[in-house]
C-alpha cells in the first residue's frame, strides 16, 4: 500500500541521508513512501553510505541525570515546547526527579509515579507533576527512567550534550577510579553515535542487508572479488557502527578499543566498557 509522500518526509531522508532533494523525493516515489525502502533504493544506488539512525525528534523535552548514594540515574521529561523546557521551573522539576530517582531506585516508572515524593510526602510523583503542569501551563509527562548501580569494581562516567537533549553514560569494569575516561568515552558516544558496541553485537540479518547491498553495487565482477569487496563493506560498516571500533573523537589514531588497550596497559590492568546508553530526547 502506498503513502502519499510529503515534504516533510523527503526532507526527513535528505537529513538522514545527506542525499539532494529531488532524488530523494524519486526514492520516496519509488517505494510507496516506505522510509527504510527508499534508504536502501538510495544505498544501492551508492547516493547513500552513512544514514542516520535517528529521523527528525518527535517531542520537546530534557533528559537530566542524578547520582544517589549507590546508583546513577537518568529520567527523560517531556513538555509541548521548547520554550517550557528552558523554563527555570521546568528544570527544577527535572532536577528533581532524577535525584529521587537516584537516591530511591524505584522498580519502575509506574511504581515510581505513586510513590510520595520525599520534599513533600503529602503528594506523590505525580501529583507533583501535576503541579507543575498547573504552573507552567502545558502538558508535561515523565516519559522514561533507568537506574544505573554503582559498584567498586566498575567506573561510570556521564555527559550532557546540548543543554541535556542528548545525555551519555559509559560503565567502564576494571574498577572506579576511571571515572574521567569513561566520561571521555561519553562525550564521543554523544557525538558518534554508535549503535552497536562491538561487531558481535551487529545482528545478523544486519550484516545480510549490508551484504545485499554491497553485492548490488558490484554486480559482473568475479565471484572472488565481490566476496572480498563485501567482506570489506562489512568491516567499513561495523567500523561506523560500533562503539569500540570507532576512530576515537579526541585522538583518531586510535579507535575507541585502541584506546582502552592503551589505558589498560598504562594501568597495567584491563579495562573494557561494559555497558554504554546514549540517550536522546523523543529517542
Amino acid at each position: 500500500m502506498s503513502v502519499k509522500v510529503t515534504p516533510d518526509m523527503v526532507k526527513e531522508l535528505r537529513e538522514r541521508t545527506g542525499v539532494g532533494m529531488g532524488k530523494c523525493k524519486e526514492a520516496l516515489d519509488q517505494a510507496g513512501g516506505d522510509m527504510d525502502k527508499a534508504i536502501d533504493i538510495l544505498r544501492k544506488a551508492g547516493m547513500a553510505s552513512a544514514v542516520k539512525k535517528e529521523g527528525r525528534e518527535t517531542n520537546e523535552g530534557l533528559i537530566g541525570h542524578a547520582e544517589g548514594p549507590d546508583a546513577f540515574a537518568l529520567v527523560e521529561v517531556n513538555a509541548e515546547t521548547d520554550f517550557v523546557t528552558q523554563n527555570d521551573k521546568f528544570k527544577q522539576y527535572l532536577r528533581d526527579i532524577a535525584q529521587e530517582v537516584a537516591d530511591t531506585k524505584p522498580a519502575s516508572l509506574e511504581a515510581f509515579v505513586k510513590q510520595p515524593y520525599r520534599k513533600d510526602p503529602s503528594v506523590t510523583i505525580d501529583q507533583y507533576r501535576t503541579l507543575v503542569v498547573q504552573s507552567l501551563g502545558e502538558n508535561i509527562q515523565l516519559k522514561r527512567v533507568s537506574i544505573i548501580p554503582k559498584a567498586s569494581d566498575i567506573s561510570i562516567g556521564v555527559y550532557s550534550h546540548m543543554g541535556g537533549k542528548i545525555v551519555t553514560v559509559i560503565i567502564l569494569t576494571g574498577g572506579s577510579g576511571q571515572e574521567s575516561l569513561a566520561r571521555d568515552i561519553a562525550m564521543h558516544v554523544a557525538a558518534e553515535s554508535p549503535e552497536y558496541l562491538s561487531p558481535d553485537e551487529v545482528p545478523q540479518s544486519v550484516k545480510d542487508k549490508e551484504a545485499e547491498i554491497a553485492r548490488s553495487q558490484v554486480q559482473g565482477k568475479p565471484a572472488n572479488i565481490v566476496d572480498k569487496i563485501v567482506e570489506g563493506k562489512i568491516k567499513a560498516y561495523c567500523d561506523e557502527v560500533c562503539l569500540l571500533c570507532q576512530k576515537y573523537v579526541r585522538d583518531n589514531t586510535v579507535t575507541v578499543a585502541g584506546l582502552l588497550e592503551r589505558e589498560g596497559k598504562r594501568l597495567n590492568k584491563p579495562i573494557t566498557i561494559k555497558a554504554y546508553h546514549r540517550w536522546k530526547v523523543g529517542g
